[in-house]
């Protein structure tokens, strides 16, 4: 299928009373969609599951500042959605889609404008954030990440073990980019990183943290081997143990392991862990939060570290 500009009207009114945005305050033409059944819309829809994702290589990014972080990193989506009025709501809005059609890269017909019926079934949150972009998994790849980065050493490798709760996925990443961890490694039972969720929740993380996804236990150990210089020193996060995260020395290359929420770290991370490392708890209480104990373990290797600078 084909698709047509919308034709517009000397103002910048669309027949169909849309407004079409332009560069310098001419009328540009563009893509209008308002149908939710849209065969457009029924593609992007299945990119709300893994095996879509997977299969059309694509992910999406919903919220204005999302969109300015990807654009900050030079990273051009494949396709923008958006809804006019939301944009114009904000000073911030009107300058978003401003910078959108200076890009050179988005050509006029792949910034698309959408009615709330359809942003309500692209986005996932329950007030429209106004935009959703539709980015290329290529683009997130490790390696181009690792390459935008600043050359030095960063002490900590994370390794995710069967993480399943997307909330959690995305707090963790956001913190390990925070706290300047060198990569994230997946297994492969863990939650998509690039589902709407986790990406929301990761706030940007996704842009300038480097990700490995869906890795064997052999994969995981070749590359801490890798990190740490062939002397592997892989910390095991679990309650009830009785060495102390802040007792090791985290200034010098390490893993850490954060297992699954619910069942806790598997037999292959138990096989891969050096140490097994506890936080302190009190009052009875049993275990923390994924998410609350890779920020503690995570920052105390930033304390150390600025401690030695």
């Amino acid at each position: 299928m084909r698709w047509g500009r919308c034709p517009t009207t000397p103002h910048g009114r669309d027949k169909s009373g849309s407004y079409a945005f332009g560069i310098g305050g001419n009328p540009s033409p563009m893509t209008v969609i308002t149908s939710p059944t849209n065969p457009r819309i029924s593609k992007l829809r299945d990119l709300h599951t893994t095996r879509g994702r997977k299969k059309s290589g694509l992910f999406l990014m919903e919220g204005i500042h999302l969109l300015e972080v990807v654009l900050d990193a030079g990273i051009m989506p494949q396709e923008v959605y958006y809804q006019p009025d939301v944009l114009q709501h904000t000073a911030r809005g009107r300058a978003l889609f401003a910078r959108l059609l200076h890009a050179s890269d988005i050509a006029p017909e792949r910034l698309v404008e959408v009615s709330e019926r359809v942003m309500g079934t692209l986005g996932e949150v329950q007030t429209t954030l106004g935009v959703v972009s539709v980015l290329s998994l290529d683009a997130f790849a490790p390696a181009r990440l690792r390459a935008r980065r600043p050359a030095m050493q960063r002490p900590a490798l994370l390794i995710l073990d069967d993480l399943a709760d997307p909330g959690n996925m995305g707090t963790i990443l956001r913190t390990a980019l925070a706290a300047d961890v060198d990569e994230v490694l997946l297994t492969s039972n863990c939650v998509d990183c690039f589902s709407p969720k986790v990406v929301r929740a990761a706030v940007g993380a996704h842009v300038a943290l480097p990700i490995a996804t869906d890795l064997s236990w052999a994969a995981i150990a070749e590359r801490v081997a890798m990190h740490c210089a062939n002397t592997p020193r892989v910390l095991l996060a679990e309650a009830g143990g009785k060495q102390m995260y802040y007792e090791q020395d985290l200034t010098e290359p390490f893993a850490l392991i954060i297992g699954n929420e619910a069942h806790g770290p598997s037999e292959e991370a138990r096989s891969l862990a050096t140490l097994t490392i506890t936080i302190p708890l009190a009052n009875g209480v049993e275990s923390l939060n994924a998410a609350m104990a890779a920020g503690i373990v995570l920052y105390e290797a930033v304390r150390q570290a600025r401690r030695n600078a």
